[in-house]
């Protein structure tokens, strides 16, 4: 995958995130104390941020690769 391919995925989880997020903070159950632990949209919300890490991190791996090259 080149740079642009994973910015444009990061992008793409970030969006996902984002509704997810929207979604989560009108659940009713967001109002109970230990409600993040259970809430099976913050999982996902929080799957899609360890995604967007890994894939930042393989960005920034790449830039490195391509400086390097220079």
């Amino acid at each position: 995958m080149s740079i642009d391919e994973l910015e444009e995925e990061v992008e793409k989880l970030k969006t996902q995130m984002d509704e997810l997020e929207e979604v989560c903070d009108t659940l009713p159950k967001c109002s109970e104390d230990d409600a993040c632990e259970t809430c099976e949209t913050y999982k996902k919300i929080d799957g899609l941020n360890v995604k967007i890490e890994a894939l930042e991190e393989k960005i920034e791996s790449l830039m490195g690769d391509d400086e390097e090259d220079d």
